[in-house]
């Protein structure tokens, strides 16, 4: 049965963490707003660092403020320094929200940000403010996944409004995905005669075309005015198993103003994409339409052409909890045996969406959270796997082991297009499948002694 083993008692530190700091993901976040800007409360370096992994991700320009700490703001706080900070934004940015996330610094000697925002107000009374949404990301008590999804829900707390609920209107609260991802979301919701409002919304903030002139703020995102609207939607759709009640945003709409939320694992694969089409259906009262069902057959007609070349094969994913989980289970359903599956989350709920999900695999799979890559590669090394599945920081482990790296997921930092990588719907899994079974193959003629050409 799947086993879910504790962290290794070796070590009292993290190496080489399979996870990002929270204030990374709440800034991702609020880069899916239109006209916000990030802003985080702590040092320079910390903004550094985060700027330094979305760049290299997404090969776009990335604008992160600070309230730039030095040793005489960690000693007396950063009050005067948050108040100046934001003062600079708005005059040099004009931004329509300012999404504040804390660091691990300003958390620890225990800054009150929402006093200092307070007063901050008070001091420009009568001014027009954009929206100051703040979120606490600590990161010493979470991952990227997690400060992103906190964040998702300081916005909708800030600017989600009540009204009239809007016929047709379906709120999506996607997981960390692709910019890929969230255009092919908001097309299926049309698709079905739906209007959707997605939030966040990066798709052309960090995957967009060229300037003649450098903009401050990119075009692009959720505007003030959707994110208002999603008080009055007709339904909630919230993708993945494992973010908890009190940072869902799916929870937040639906108790504070009646909205409907219906949370589903993240669509990769066959069963948990039809899951996402049947949601559909039932919400607008249309069938899935054909361009769909035409992609649906062709993905199974792909796995019956390639299942001899993938069946048994063993595999080690690592990466978000939702990722995992969705990843899995599409492995699963073409034969392949994800023998390892690894997170440096720690939801405590992993274990039971994977069952929930991939049954089929439960007596070969092995299941850790918030573990490091020390101790995957501990692990994956007794298990021998054919193949590795998850983001770049996976390379050390695959060339050790010598085994194919399929990148999904973030950051995809050694490799052109991770902005571009679709993992969602049918399609999504057609590309994933195909680069499985490519690399599979590509494997075998290289270790062939043969020199084989044709299988």
């Amino acid at each position: 049965m799947i086993q879910a083993l504790p962290v290794s008692q070796h070590f009292t530190a993290t190496r080489n963490a399979c996870k990002l700091c929270t204030p990374l993901g709440a800034c991702l976040a609020f880069s899916g707003v239109e006209g916000a800007i990030p802003f985080l409360h702590g040092s320079q370096g910390c903004s550094t660092y985060i700027r330094r992994y979305m760049i290299s991700h997404f090969r776009e320009p990335m604008d992160i403020a600070s309230s730039n700490f030095g040793e005489h703001t960690a000693i007396f706080g950063g009050g005067k320094n948050i108040r100046l900070g934001l003062a600079n934004v708005i005059e040099g940015y004009s931004p329509t929200m300012i999404g504040i996330a804390t660091t691990c610094l300003s958390e620890t000697i225990g800054d009150d940000v929402k006093m200092f925002l307070h007063e901050f107000r008070k001091d420009h009374e009568g001014e027009a403010l954009p929206h100051l949404v703040h979120v606490a990301t600590p990161s010493y008590t979470g991952t990227h996944a997690s400060g992103y999804h906190d964040a998702v829900r300081a916005i909708v707390d800030v600017l989600a409004q009540p009204g009239p609920t809007i016929k047709g209107v379906v709120n999506l609260i996607p997981g960390m995905f692709s910019p890929a991802d969230l255009r092919w979301l908001k097309q299926v919701v049309r698709d079905f005669g739906l209007e959707p409002i997605l939030l966040p919304d990066y798709s052309d903030r960090l995957d967009g075309g060229t300037w003649s002139e450098y903009k401050k703020l990119p075009p692009g995102g959720t505007t003030i005015e959707q994110a208002a609207r999603m008080g009055q939607a007709e339904a909630t759709i919230e993708f993945g198993f494992t973010t908890q009640e009190s940072s869902s945003a799916g929870t937040r709409l639906k108790d504070k103003f009646g909205v409907p939320c219906h949370r589903l694992g993240v669509p990769m694969g066959v069963a948990l994409t039809d899951a996402l089409f049947d949601k559909l259906q039932e919400i607008s009262g249309r069938t899935t339409p054909e361009c769909y069902l035409g992609r649906r057959g062709r993905l199974i007609d792909s796995f019956i052409d390639a299942h001899k070349y993938v069946t048994g094969k063993r595999v080690v994913v690592f990466g978000e909890e939702d990722l995992v989980v969705g990843m899995t289970a599409m492995m699963a359903e073409v034969g392949l045996i994800p023998v390892l599956c690894s997170s440096g989350g720690k939801s405590g709920k992993l274990t039971d969406a994977i069952r929930s999900v991939a049954p089929e695999i439960a007596a070969q799979c092995e299941i850790h959270e918030a573990v490091d890559f020390e101790e995957i590669a501990d692990q994956a090394r007794q298990l021998e796997p054919d193949l590795l599945v998850g983001n770049s920081k996976g390379f050390k482990l695959a060339r050790e082991l010598h085994r194919p790296l399929i990148r999904v997921g973030f950051p995809i930092h050694d490799r052109i297009g991770g902005a571009r990588i679709l993992h969602l719907g049918y399609a999504g899994a057609q590309a994933r499948f195909d680069s499985i079974a490519n690399s599979l193959l590509e494997m075998r003629q290289h270790d062939s002694d043969v020199d084989f050409t044709y299988f």
